[in-house]
Parts: C-alpha cells; sequence; structure tokens
C-alpha cells in the first residue's frame, strides 16, 4: 500500500473527452479508485467540454457519476460548456454542481492541487 505523506493531498480529473472509453477505462478507474484506496484525500471530477455532452445521455456513465459522488468524490462542471450543448438541466439533475469553471480551475491550479486531464 502506498503511504501519502503529502499535506496537499488534493486531486482535480479534468475529464474533456467525448469518448466513452476514456471514461470509463481511466477517468472512473483512476477517480473512484483513487478515493477507495485513500491515494489522495480531497478529489473533484470536473467536467467540461464535450464530456457533458456525452454524460448527458449515457445511462451508464450517469451510473458511474452516482457511484463517484457516493463515495465521497465532488462533481462539477462547466455551465458555458454545459449551456452551449445544451444540457445543463440534465447535468444538474444528476446531482452536480454546475457553475463557471475558469476561476475554480485557476483556484486549483494555483493553489497546490494536482491535476490531471483526460
Amino acid at each position: 500500500m502506498m503511504e501519502n505523506n503529502n499535506k496537499q493531498d488534493k486531486l482535480a480529473v479534468l475529464w474533456t473527452s467525448a469518448d466513452r472509453e476514456v471514461a470509463l477505462k481511466m477517468v472512473f478507474m483512476y477517480t473512484c479508485n483513487s478515493k477507495l484506496k485513500g491515494w489522495w484525500e480531497d478529489i473533484t471530477l470536473i467536467v467540461w467540454g464535450p464530456s457533458s455532452k456525452l454524460l448527458s445521455v449515457d445511462t451508464e456513465l450517469q451510473e458511474y457519476i452516482k457511484k463517484a459522488q457516493g463515495i465521497g468524490v465532488k462533481v462539477q462542471a462547466c455551465k458555458l460548456c454545459s449551456d452551449m450543448y445544451g444540457v445543463t438541466e440534465k447535468l444538474e439533475a444528476l446531482d452536480i454542481e454546475v457553475i463557471y469553471m475558469g476561476e475554480p480551475l485557476t483556484h486549483y491550479l494555483k493553489n497546490g492541487w494536482s491535476v490531471i486531464t483526460f
């Protein structure tokens, strides 16, 4: 087991891909395992760009969102992107915090969060 002594134990997962295989085989696998296995204490999954459209129509991915939220992963989505795709209400119905993400992402980047992008 990996020992974690990092005081900045925060991870933002920036999910931008419309490729569902990336979502299934990378985004959700790493994000959920990171939380379940304690690799990171605070994890935020950010749905941005084409991923918001994919998530709005893919019920299997919606189930993964619910699982991630159920284990303590915070999920946010870019409001500008979801508005452009016309899916804001669908994402909000999944209990996703839909907000303008430019400032929050900048905060994560400038305040010691590790950020990975898929």
